[in-house]
């Protein structure tokens, strides 16, 4: 899912060498939580118009998520 988050930021950015994700652990609750960060001229690129682009992250990733039977959540920081 790691790889999965890292591919689709970097085809977002300008400064794909400045995209990193942090996993956690999950919670007591089963949620993994991928923590995406990039470069701060980046972030508008990567959360779109009103979150257009975020949303649809998250949305591929909870997909994908659901393939493995994982509870995931993506937050951009």
């Amino acid at each position: 899912m790691t790889e999965l988050l890292l591919t689709i930021a970097k085809g977002l950015v300008d400064d794909p060498a400045a995209v990193s994700v942090v996993r956690d652990e999950p919670d007591e609750e089963g949620i993994v939580v991928y923590h995406l960060h990039v470069a701060p001229d980046d972030m508008g690129k990567v959360i779109g118009k009103q979150g257009k682009i975020a949303k649809a992250i998250r949305t591929v990733m909870r997909a994908g998520a659901f393939r493995i039977d994982e509870k995931i959540m993506v937050e951009i920081d």
